[in-house]
């Protein structure tokens, strides 16, 4: 292609007067150079001629480096981990003196130089270095490697994940110099957990301690993450926290300028703007920063010579990225932990049954405080049920139980009061009538459903279910009534005229109350946090929450009204929480003891007797019929897995936003799940991973989607 067959494609392209000036000055050279567009003529490097490229395109079967020749003029700026761009596509057609030329221009990452090529054919030239600025390092490209394999996915999915968008402005300007490490902060309040001091003592020399963390209820996490951060600091190692949301990195940001100073940490935020975050991430990346609190994208923090990786509340939806390939942060951090041997710490004030998991296969150790540490930091809860919602005249008249209302009454004497209410659309699991027991299908566990609220079948596997009867109890009648349900900030502002009402939810999230009387409306993790904490708090409609179709459901719950119960005061001080839901129920006992640990383990021993992730892993294919078909057939899949379904996959609602997962409007899609036993899970990715590798390729069928460890199976 000569250079009159340039487009505006090329950098810095401009009025046709200029392309005019540009094209002249080129014909003009006596010495041909290496053109942006094309290479002909120009000289190649002398040392490594040969760039090996991963171009940014995310199909499976592209999933590979590609070799490009180097130019004599790109030899100083196209070294391994920088930016370029290259011609992708032309195949070899286009052939001139031994050279190949054409195709379009796309984004690629520079792996390695190397002296020659194992391609026998002719090579295209680098078009140019988009930045001479490295931006991925060996490190991360092995994380994001391994990070692919485990998902089913490809390197270029995960580096657009990985790294940030470029910012000419923010690359341009120099980063601070390192500062020298801090000393080691003294434990204060990790004094109250058992192995606390010796967690830090560990990380400040040097160690690489891995701990499940369950946080006493307060509002000492954030400056506790930070203590353990400048522990690993002080050992002149760097470390990274990842936290569910802006609000949760604003105050371990606010910790960590009040234990470290000013200078010592980067704060990764969407909130921050692009210029900034990559400033920001800049300096990670050069090394004058070494301790990193961010969002889910910071799981993937370049930080030199870590060691530590932390997590805060791994329960959280968005720690679950949205785009493929769908890789969870819990599971990100654990691979660096293990590839680079340093410190994991995964904390919370509830226990998920991943976290279970990791310390019964002795991964990682307990850490948590002794009961009577936890009677002194947690409020009082007490229970409502149904029974008493029956025989309660001030329930029956006010929507409000003579217990949630002394205890609203009490609580405003003396500081704000909490209301958690459920979001809308949250559909109830069937449960037996009797004994609360959810309904599950006899075949393969999975949850019973009645979309026609007549007929059951299962919502794994499509089976139908005729004659059902409650294994616990024998009972043959299901529940799916929600008590109380939507209950608003409206009945309570009537019932307390005199009180403001503050709200926060989607639309409207705050951050902060005062310490002053007020009711606090807020959904499920929206809850702002309340100078002083919350004198009182009461938890409604717990049967929409525990009883969502959903294998987490009481998991989620628990940990809902327990993110929601910590921002109360401690009992000593008057702290009471009300939650309106079934007594019995074992998430509901859970937080009357406040043993999320205890119920987490239950959780987990279940799960192991049906073969229920995560003990199992499991995988969902999602699309239209025939190309579910299609592809399951396709698939090598390992000799122990099972195939749950295929069942049909709900529409997107009209009117509103569609959700990951979520049909196309007007077209049918169905879901199967693929389960294999524990240590088979990497060959199930693998198969999964090549089965639609070779459909991209063939370009036959229509698409499907692949994830592994779907968060929601019903």
């Amino acid at each position: 292609m000569s250079s009159d067959d340039e487009r505006s494609e090329e950098p810095g392209s401009g009025a046709p007067e200029q392309l005019a000036l540009i094209r002249e000055s080129v014909r003009r050279a006596k010495v041909p150079r290496a053109k942006p567009r094309t290479w002909r003529g120009a000289a190649l490097a002398e040392e490594l001629p040969v760039a090996r490229v991963l171009v940014n395109k995310g199909a499976l079967h592209l999933d590979q480096y590609f070799d490009y020749a180097v130019p004599e003029e790109l030899d100083a700026d196209a070294q391994p981990g920088v930016r370029v761009r290259v011609r992708f596509g032309a195949g070899g057609r286009q052939v001139r003196g031994g050279r190949r030329e054409g195709g379009g221009l796309i984004d690629g990452f520079l792996i390695e130089r190397r002296a020659s090529s194992d391609y026998q054919g002719a090579l295209a030239a680098l078009a140019y270095v988009v930045s001479p600025e490295p931006v991925l390092g060996p490190e991360l490209l092995e994380l994001s490697r391994a990070v692919a394999d485990r998902y089913a996915g490809s390197l270029a999915d995960v580096l657009q994940l990985a790294v940030p968008p470029r910012n000419g402005r923010a690359e341009g300007k120099p980063s601070p110099e390192p500062l020298p490490p801090p000393p080691a902060p003294a434990p204060a309040t990790w004094e109250r957990y058992t192995q606390g001091p010796g967690f830090l003592r560990a990380l400040a020399e040097g160690g690489a301690p891995r701990a499940v963390w369950t946080a006493l209820p307060g509002p000492h996490w954030p400056e506790e993450i930070a203590r353990a951060m400048a522990a690993t600091l002080a050992s002149g190692r760097g470390a990274l926290v990842v936290v569910p949301d802006g609000r949760s990195a604003g105050r371990v940001d606010a910790a960590l300028t009040a234990v470290l100073g000013e200078g010592r940490h980067a704060l990764l935020t969407a909130d921050s703007g692009p210029e900034k975050r990559y400033r920001q991430w800049l300096a990670v990346r050069r090394g004058s920063v070494r301790a990193v609190v961010g969002t889910r994208a910071a799981m993937f923090a370049p930080v030199a010579d870590l060691g530590l990786v932390a997590l805060w509340d791994d329960g959280d939806s968005s720690h679950s990225d949205d785009n493929a390939p769908f890789p969870h942060v819990r599971e990100v951090l654990e691979l660096r932990a293990a590839h680079g041997r340093c410190a994991f710490l995964l904390g919370g004030t509830s226990c998920t049954v991943e976290a279970a998991q990791l310390v019964e296969s002795g991964w990682a150790l307990p850490l948590r405080a002794e009961r009577d540490q936890l009677r002194l930091a947690a409020p009082l809860v007490r229970t409502v049920g149904d029974g008493e919602l029956a025989r309660d005249g001030a329930a029956r008249s006010a929507r409000l139980p003579s217990l949630a209302w002394q205890t609203v009454r009490d609580g405003l004497r003396t500081g704000p009061v909490l209301i958690q209410v459920p979001r809308r659309g949250y559909a109830p699991r069937l449960a037996c009538e009797r004994c609360r027991e959810p309904a599950r299908c006899r075949h393969c566990a999975g949850p019973l459903q009645a979309p026609d609220q007549q007929d059951l079948d299962c919502a794994w596997c499509g089976r139908a279910e005729t004659a059902w009867s409650c294994p616990a109890c024998g009972g043959v009648r299901l529940r799916a009534r929600i008590v109380g349900a939507r209950r608003t900030a409206e009945e309570l502002g009537r019932a307390f005229p005199a009180v403001p009402v503050r709200t926060s939810g989607r639309d409207h999230v705050l951050d902060s109350v005062p310490d002053q009387p007020a009711l606090v409306v807020s959904t499920p993790g929206a809850e702002p946090v309340a100078e002083g904490g919350y004198a009182a708090a009461l938890l409604l409609d717990g049967w929409a929450m525990v009883g969502r179709p959903d294998l987490r459901a009481g998991e989620e719950a628990l940990r809902r009204w327990t993110a929601a119960a910590a921002l109360v005061r401690g009992q000593p001080e008057g702290g009471t929480v009300v939650i309106v839901a079934e007594p019995t129920l074992r998430p509901v006992q859970a937080l009357v003891r406040w043993d999320p640990v205890g119920h987490a383990r239950r959780e987990l021993a279940e799960r192991a007797e049906l073969g229920f992730p995560p003990v199992s892993r499991m995988a969902s294919v999602t699309g239209p019929p025939e190309a579910v078909a299609a592809y399951l057939a396709g698939a090598e899949l390992p000799p122990e897995a099972e195939v749950l379904g295929p069942v049909p996959v709900p529409g997107a609602t009209p009117g509103r936003p569609r959700r990951q997962g979520d049909a196309p409007p007007g077209e049918t899609w169905e879901r199967a799940l693929v389960r294999v036993p524990p240590g088979r899970g990497a060959a199930l990715a693998a198969a999964l991973k090549t089965a639609q590798a070779a459909r991209t390729a063939r370009g036959t069928g229509e698409p499907v989607r692949i994830r592994i460890d779907p968060p929601d199976i019903g």
